[in-house]
């Protein structure tokens, strides 16, 4: 497996590669046109291409064409978040230059490193070697617990999120950004959770830098060793709660693969892997953590969290500019998600919740 997503069909208007190629031969060392442009696979919000030239792969994420909502799709933020991390240790691919000038290729966009390596896209981990498989799954864990490690003012992000009272403002945004998406319809279990998670949020507070989208496929590994080397895909990172973070990864135990590769449709221990209990426990334990209480309300908010992103995605599907191949695929699958949240908020109630 390629440490990159497969790549589609290249799509010349979403890249300007005379203007490209000027511009990269002033503002990233060492690079020296032409190169062959592919675009890639996975993102779906961010058009991601690999350009090639006779030496050396560099790395393209752009801020898609057409009408966002405003400070969608931030690739500055991006580029700004993995320089810092990367001085911190933390692996991330390095970033070789940033532009924030539309008149380039049409909207602003970062050139950073091709990094080698294994992309799961399941979290079974079936395409490594059985004794790799537990300590991959291990590495997600352990680098989660890395990154929230960090302390954001010694990175140079004390300003990067407003600190305090993220789970509520998360959930205002993203109601916020579900209802300004007209074009995709309403879906009523994801109307239940706008009206229900505001009320049943636990109060608990922390800041450390989070990733927000901490999956098996936006993570690097070694070409033959179980270990991490790059984690990709920084467009959701800002200042939050660890747990949102955290419990984000955790819903593969409650997902079917369509949702991210999940396992929900298996028995971990008999593939090897650790049981939902134990995973939480590991992280508890890295993190210093007593436990998690009203895991199901962070649950429910992940996956409200999740139905209004591919919520998004569906309208941009309809509207004919979603840039991924997997677009259409996963807004059919929007019903079930929205069910999934709504069940994950029933089962904390049915399990004696008082709030």
């Amino acid at each position: 497996m390629s440490g990159l997503p497969p790549a589609l069909s290249f799509q010349p208007d979403l890249l300007d590669e005379a203007a490209l190629t000027a511009w990269m031969e002033r503002h990233v060392d060492g690079f020296r046109g032409p190169f062959e442009a592919r675009m890639l696979a996975g993102g779906q919000s961010n058009p991601t291409f690999m350009l090639t030239t006779s030496t050396r792969a560099y790395v393209l994420r752009r801020r898609p064409p057409g009408d966002l909502p405003p400070g969608a799709h931030a690739v500055d933020r991006e580029a700004r978040v993995q320089m810092a991390l990367a001085r911190q240790g933390f692996p991330v691919p390095r970033i070789h230059a940033a532009c924030a000038d539309d008149s380039v290729i049409g909207s602003p966009f970062y050139i950073m490193d091709m990094v080698e390596g294994r992309i799961f896209r399941e979290s079974t981990f079936a395409e490594a070697p059985p004794e790799q498989r537990a300590p991959c799954f291990d590495q997600m864990n352990a680098m989660l617990a890395r990154l929230h490690a960090i302390d954001p003012i010694a990175a140079g992000l004390a300003d990067f999120g407003r600190p305090g009272s993220y789970f509520a403002r998360q959930v205002k945004r993203w109601a916020r950004q579900y209802h300004a998406e007209t074009g995709a319809g309403r879906i009523p279990d994801l109307d239940w959770l706008v009206d229900w998670l505001p009320g049943h949020i636990p109060a608990d507070d922390e800041t450390v830098i989070v990733h927000g989208d901490f999956r098996v496929d936006n993570m690097i590994f070694h070409p033959t060793e179980p270990r991490v080397v790059a984690v990709l895909d920084w467009e959701l990172s800002t200042l939050g709660h660890p747990l949102a973070d955290f419990t984000y990864l955790l819903m593969m135990y409650r997902c079917p693969p369509a949702f991210g590769g999940g396992i929900a449709d298996k028995d971990p221990r008999a593939l090897g892997l650790p049981d939902e209990d134990a995973y939480v426990a590991a992280y508890c334990r890295r993190t210093g953590r007593p436990g998690i209480p009203d895991l199901d309300v962070y649950m429910a908010y992940n996956l409200f969290r999740l139905g209004a992103i591919v919520h998004g995605i569906k309208g941009r599907v309809l509207r004919g500019n979603a840039v991924s191949a997997n677009a259409a695929r996963l807004a059919a699958e929007l019903p079930a998600i929205a069910a999934l949240a709504r069940a994950q908020a029933e089962r904390w109630q049915a399990n004696g919740a008082s709030r």
